[in-house]
C-alpha cells in the first residue's frame, strides 16, 4: 500500500513538474515573436538546469539503490531538455550584454555538475555516501532554484505589475513543491523533502503577489486600450477635416 501510494504521488508530481517545466513556453513564444528577451531574466532557467542535472544524477542507479528514484530521473531528465531549449532561445535573441550574462551563469552550472559527478564517482565507493554527497549538493541547488524567482518578485513589487511573472509558473511551482514534499516524506528522503518545504511558501508568496497586482495590470491595460481607441478616433476626425479642407480648395 505504501509503495503504491508513493508511486501515485510520484506520478502526480511528474505531471505537475511537467506543467511547471512547460509553463515558460508562452514566455518564449513572446520572445521569439518580438525577437527580444525584454526584461525577462535567464537566471531561473540556468538554476533550474543545475537542479535537473543534479537530481537526474541523484536518481540514477550509480548513486541511488537500483531504480528506487525512477520518477525523479524521468521528470528531471525531461526538465534538462526543456531548460536547455529555453536557455538556447534566450541566448539567440538576447543582446551581446545578455549573452555574456547567460555565459556567466551557465558555465558555473556545468562546472558544478561535472565536479559533483566526478567526486561522487571517484571519492565515494558505496551508494550510501554517494547519495548523501550528491543529495546535499542537489538540496542546495534546489533551494536556490526555488529562491531564484525572488528576483522577479522584487521586480513585481517595484513595478506593481505581474507582466514578467506568469501565473502558470507560480501555480505549478507551488503544486509541484507540495507533491514532491509528500513524495519525499513517503520515501523518507530528506533530500527531496527539505527543498520543497522552502518551495511551498515561496510559491504561495508568488500567488499572493499575482492576485494583488493582477487587477492593477488589468486596469492599466484597459486604460491603455481606451487611450488607443481615443487616439484612433482623433486621427480619423483629423483626417476628415483635412479631406474637407482639400475638397473646399478644389
Amino acid at each position: 500500500m505504501g509503495d503504491t501510494l508513493r508511486l501515485a504521488v510520484g506520478v502526480m508530481g511528474n505531471a505537475a513538474s511537467l506543467f511547471l517545466f512547460s509553463a515558460p513556453i508562452l514566455t518564449f513564444c513572446r520572445v521569439i515573436r518580438k525577437k527580444s528577451t525584454e526584461e525577462f531574466s535567464c537566471v531561473p532557467y540556468t538554476i533550474a538546469l543545475l537542479n535537473c542535472l543534479l537530481y537526474t544524477w541523484y536518481g540514477l542507479p550509480v548513486i541511488s539503490y537500483r531504480w528506487e528514484k525512477f520518477p525523479v530521473v524521468t521528470i528531471n531528465g525531461l526538465g534538462i531538455l526543456f531548460e536547455l531549449s529555453f536557455i538556447l532561445i534566450y541566448l539567440w535573441f538576447s543582446s551581446a550584454k545578455g549573452k555574456m550574462k547567460v555565459a556567466i551563469t551557465v558555465i558555473p552550472v556545468i562546472l558544478v555538475f561535472c565536479i559533483t559527478a566526478a567526486i561522487s564517482l571517484f571519492s565515494f565507493h558505496d551508494h550510501h555516501h554517494r547519495k548523501i554527497f550528491v543529495g546535499s549538493v542537489a538540496l542546495v541547488a534546489s533551494v536556490v532554484m526555488y529562491g531564484s524567482p525572488l528576483v522577479v518578485v522584487k521586480q513585481v513589487i517595484k513595478t506593481k505589475s505581474v507582466e514578467y511573472m506568469p501565473f502558470n509558473l507560480s501555480f505549478f511551482s507551488f503544486l509541484s513543491s507540495s507533491l514532491w514534499m509528500v513524495y519525499g516524506l513517503l520515501s523518507h528522503d530528506p533530500f527531496l523533502t527539505f527543498p520543497n518545504l522552502v518551495g511551498i511558501p515561496l510559491g504561495i508568496l508568488q500567488l499572493v503577489l499575482y492576485c494583488k497586482y493582477r487587477k492593477r495590470g488589468i486596469k492599466e491595460e484597459s486604460h491603455k486600450w481606451d487611450l488607443e481607441i481615443r487616439n484612433e478616433e482623433k486621427s480619423k476626425q483629423l483626417q476628415l477635416v483635412i479631406n474637407d479642407s482639400n475638397n473646399d480648395k478644389s
